[in-house]
């Protein structure tokens, strides 16, 4: 099942509701001061007299809030080389309280979405590292209920490759081609992560010309960008398969009197 990871700044709650007919599966970041629900019990404890509709939500938790959780549906402990021991907490059959606004605001009523409530704690962070470590909170949208390790390793993999991304789009131009259709869309990400494969490729083949701030590196342990600087030297040794390009001026022995010569007249 494909298995889309999305930073915080989407909205998972919909796009998890529009890709519920779809075959695949979504985990978005979510902020640590989010309000779940679980689901309204069958038979609420109430009096027989009390009147009104029957309650629409359950027991609220608060990710903040650890008096708030309710039991976990799943528990995980991995141990894992970069982050140490990892902590994963799974709580099946949440869903949040929606209003008539933004995305919602032509519903007479927002349905009620559920999904997967994932929270991810680590040891510590990926050394050397200045940076403190803070607990993840994620949203699982899906068939049935998530593989939580899978997805914990899923996010944590992003930040491993952001940076591959932001290099994509502002070093090699992925977002800045001006395209009208779908199939030229795709041709041009092809095109780009053929660039970024040559890159990988010429590690070993190229002189490390680092900034003055930057610390060496092995040859195998480049990075794109530096590899980049110095792909322009190793370019002009790698030669070509198209032919050589013909000249556009008269050779030597051409001239007016040539037969092949024709007189241009007004």
């Amino acid at each position: 099942m494909p298995l889309f990871v999305l930073d915080a700044g989407y909205d998972p709650i919909a796009i998890g509701h529009d890709l519920n007919d779809g075959r695949c599966e979504i985990v978005c970041r979510v902020r640590d001061d989010r309000v779940f629900y679980a689901d309204a019990p069958t038979k609420p404890n109430r009096p027989p007299e009390t009147g009104g509709r029957p309650p629409l939500h359950g027991r609220r938790s608060k990710c903040s809030d650890r008096d708030s959780w309710p039991e976990p549906d799943a528990h995980l402990v991995i141990d894992d080389s970069r982050y140490g021991t990892l902590t994963v907490t799974a709580w099946h059959a949440m869903h949040p309280r929606l209003s008539g606004r933004g995305h919602w605001a032509e519903w007479a009523k927002p349905p009620i979405v559920r999904g997967s409530v994932i929270r991810v704690d680590v040891e510590h962070l990926p050394r050397p590292t200045s940076r403190a470590k803070k607990t993840l909170w994620l949203w699982w949208s899906g068939k049935g209920e998530p593989d939580i390790e899978r997805c914990a390793r899923a996010y944590l993999r992003r930040f491993d490759i952001e940076h591959t991304f932001r290099f994509m789009k502002q070093s090699l131009g992925w977002t800045a081609s001006k395209v009208q259709t779908l199939e030229q869309a795709d041709r041009w990400a092809w095109l780009v992560a053929a660039v970024l494969t040559e890159l990988r490729l010429a590690r070993g083949l190229v002189g490390d010309l680092r900034l003055p701030w930057e610390k060496p590196l092995a040859p195998m342990k480049l990075t794109p960008a530096r590899v980049r600087r110095g792909f322009r030297r190793l370019r002009a040794t790698l030669g070509t398969p198209a032919s050589p390009p013909k000249s556009q001026t008269p050779g030597p022995g051409y001239s007016d009197h040539s037969p092949h010569f024709i007189e241009k007249r007004p």
